[in-house]
Parts: structure tokens; sequence; C-alpha cells
């Protein structure tokens, strides 16, 4: 039996598609024994739209493609060390790795670290941060609640073997905070895409995707009810939603736009090329202005449109920007909160302007060769055979 890896988790889903999908499948896949803590809520695991499992998965304990599956009551976490369900199972786990993915798991990965170091056992932390947490820009957060998730995230730093994240924003952002941090980028990007086939419309008819929720920001749904009233007055324009309101939640569509908003609802990994096989243009729309998360970001969702050959549209966030201008794969308008006529003119533009839409769909699908998850795979194996390298050095000293 190979090393084995404890993923820690606080409140994410055990089937996020980052997590699950790309990085467990890959350590399975090369050896590693993995183990995953993750919390049920209500009862129940959940899904990535936020809806409760409750025809499987009931077990407390259970083996999943491969992977041990051990739950915990997420709505019993404590303050206290010792009664917290996550510490308490990650620590009977005594795994050589234990690869967390939120501050808060970080926090208790940290303290298990240190507990098993005290009873001899050498392990490796690794915090796979996909956000700035705390974001220096929120203003959902008070003041004295950052001051608290910065020390928090400061103290932790003291005990990571590696840090793992998603931009080179974000890379230099913990690289400021400690220049020796060993901190490696690893893109939110799919597998390789097997679908070369991309449809072709008609001028006068276009299809336009946003993928993901709403639940952040209602009024980006506003704005796209916007740009479907202006564009479908003079074609054939359709607006599809891959993913939409999560559970618990709904959204409303004006009368006179319903039969031009596609609602896909939520599919799985797996089904997201499917989903995305009529669509012309992606549009992503963060909030740069209020979140250095946002600014730094390089979504799933834009390599998710970029795989499967489909240019973007997007506000000025400077990590997305780079990306897109740097291999031509989309527009960037230059505004950092932009208004649907905004985006109403990039639209047109890439619509009357067919062929450097096409060729910016086939440079979407060359980088993704280069930036597909199996070469992000081996950045991920990388980290683990440099740690356990050091800590078969250490051993031997």
């Amino acid at each position: 039996m190979g090393q084995k890896v404890c993923m820690l988790l606080s409140y994410l889903p055990f089937l996020d598609g980052r997590i699950f999908e790309k990085e467990v499948k890959s350590l399975l896949k090369h050896g590693y024994d993995v183990t995953m803590i993750v919390p049920r809520k209500n009862g129940y695991l959940v899904n990535v739209d936020g809806s409760p499992i409750k025809d499987r998965f009931l077990q407390k304990t259970f083996k999943y493609e491969g992977v041990k599956i051990v739950t915990y009551n997420g709505n019993k976490r404590t303050n206290s060390l010792i009664s917290d369900p996550l510490y308490r199972l990650g620590l009977i786990e005594e795994a050589d790795f234990y690869h967390t993915h939120e501050l808060n798991s970080f926090y208790y990965g940290k303290e298990i670290k240190r507990a098993l170091n005290k009873l001899g056992k050498k392990t490796n932390l690794i915090y796979d941060s996909r956000q700035l947490v705390p974001d220096p820009f929120s203003t959902s957060m008070d003041n004295n609640t950052k001051e608290k998730w910065r020390k928090n995230l400061m103290e932790s730093l003291t005990e990571v073997d590696y840090i793992i994240t998603v931009s080179d924003s974000i890379k230099s952002w913990f690289l400021t905070l400690n220049p020796l941090l060993p901190v490696e980028v690893i893109y939110n990007s799919p597998h390789l895409s097997t679908n070369n086939t991309r449809k072709t419309n008609p001028r006068n008819k276009l299809v336009v995707c946003h993928e993901g929720n709403f639940s952040s920001r209602k009024e980006d749904l506003m704005k796209f009810f916007s740009i479907t009233d202006s564009l479908s007055k003079v074609m054939d324009f359709k607006f599809k939603i891959v993913g939409g309101p999560r559970y618990g939640e709904s959204i409303t569509i004006p009368k006179h736009l319903e039969s031009n908003i596609l609602l896909n609802g939520w599919v799985n990994y797996s089904s997201l090329p499917n989903a995305m096989s009529d669509v012309d243009i992606g549009i992503i729309h963060l909030n740069a202005k209020n979140s250095l998360n946002d600014m730094f970001a390089l979504p799933n969702k834009l390599f998710s449109f970029l795989s499967n050959g489909i240019p973007v549209v997007v506000n000025k966030c400077s990590d997305m920007e780079k990306f897109i201008t740097t291999y031509h794969c989309g527009l960037v308008i230059d505004k950092l909160d932009p208004t649907p006529a905004d985006y109403t003119k990039a639209i047109l533009y890439l619509n009357n302007h067919p062929d450097e839409l096409k060729q910016m769909s086939l440079n979407a699908k060359k980088i993704m060769k280069e930036y597909c998850w199996e070469n992000m795979e081996n950045r991920l194996l990388n980290i683990y055979d440099s740690l356990t390298n050091k800590q078969a050095s250490f051993l031997l000293n």
C-alpha cells in the first residue's frame, strides 16, 4: 500500500471537482492511499449545488471509487480543539500527508501535524488555497474578523510544507508573506477535452453561456438579463446558464425573456462538455472592485470554456486579462465593472467577426493542451515526490 493522504474538508462538498475528480483520482492512480474526512450538513453529505444527498452515502464511513470517506457532523463544530470532530478524526488517521482546502481545515491540519510530531510521527501539511482568506478587499467582513483570520493564517503557515494555489498573483501574494514558502500554481483546469468539433451557427444566431452560481452577486443576474434583452431584439439569441441557483434558492426570469434564457441546471464534472456543446461565447463577470480574490482569479469556469473551444468575454481582472490577451482566446473589457451595454458591444463584435471568433476558439483548444489537468497532475505529483524525498532525507540524517 502506498503512502497515506488524508484530505481534510471543513465545508466544501467531497465531490468538489478540483478535489475529488482531479486531485484525489490523480493520487489514487499513482498509488497513494487516500482518505477524505468530510462534513455532513443536517445529517447528509451535499452535492456541489448544496443539495443534500439522501439516497446514498448514509454510512459514517464508507468506500467510494477506491477512497475511504470518513464523515462527521458539520453542525457540531466546536471551538475546543480536543472535541472538534475534524481534528479528532484527522488525528486517528496518522497520515503521511494532510492535504487541506480551506483556512479552517488548514488550521486543524496544523494542529494535527503538531500533535503527531510530538508522538514521533512525521507528516506533511499541504494548504491547497484556491482563494485568499481573508480577502483584504472584502467589504463583507469586519476588520476584527479579518485580523483574527489573518493571525490564524500566519500561525498555520509556520507548519506548512507546501502551498498549492490557482494563479500566479495569488502565489506572489503568499510570497510577500514569506518569500521562503514553497508555492506551486496548479490551475483549476479540466482534463483534456476529446471533443474536437464545434457547431457553427449563422451570424444571426448566438448562444452565450454563464457557468456557476449567482449566490454571491444577484446583481450579475440582472446584468445578464439586460444583455439578453438587448441582443434578443437583433438576433436569435439565447443566454444559457449552466449551474444557476444553489439548493434552496431560486431565480425569477422576466416573462418576456423566458424563451431566451436556457436554464441547464447543475451538472456533474464529466457532463460539462456536453452541456456546453451548443455555446458560442462564455461570459465571466467577477467582483474585481471589492475582491482581491476575484482580481487575481483564474476560475474553473474560464478553463471549462476554453477547454471546449469557447472564447470568453470578461471584465478587467489582472490574471484573466493576462491569460486571455497572451493567448488571444477572448475579449477583455477594459473596466472593473462593465455595464450590460459594454458586454453587449463586445459580444456583438465577436459575432460580427466570425473569423476572429473561430481563431480564438482554435487558440483556446491549443493552449488547453498545455494547461489541461493531465499536465497539472504532474505538478501535483512533483509536490508529493519532493516532500517524500525531503522526509526520507530527514529520517536518514
